[in-house]
């Protein structure tokens, strides 16, 4: 995790609360917390992808993929933040654009 905060923190780049939904989110832990699938409460990962839909996490050996719309996602960057997956529904390299 060390090494973790150590990417997330920069001369000019510092993921926090106030700015997480324009940032990468591939590398980040997250947890979800609502969805409108029930099963979907507490699967947790690594994000290992993203699509304009989608997440895409590591649990354990086993891939899960999130669809956005149905989520709210509690991240872990030194304090735990919760977005909801439709503020994040943009294709990556277009929402990481937007400061």
């Amino acid at each position: 995790m060390d090494k973790l905060r150590f990417m997330l923190k920069g001369k000019n780049y510092e993921i926090n609360k106030e700015n997480i939904s324009n940032h990468e989110l591939i590398g980040l832990k997250l947890k979800v917390v609502n969805s409108t699938d029930k099963k979907r409460i507490g699967l947790n990962g690594m994000v290992i992808d993203e699509t304009k839909n989608t997440l895409k996490i590591l649990q354990g050996e086993k891939i899960v993929i999130l669809p956005k719309i149905e989520c709210d996602f509690e991240f872990d960057i030194n304090e735990l933040v919760v977005i909801k997956g439709k503020d994040i529904l943009k294709r990556p390299e277009d929402r990481v654009k937007i400061r």
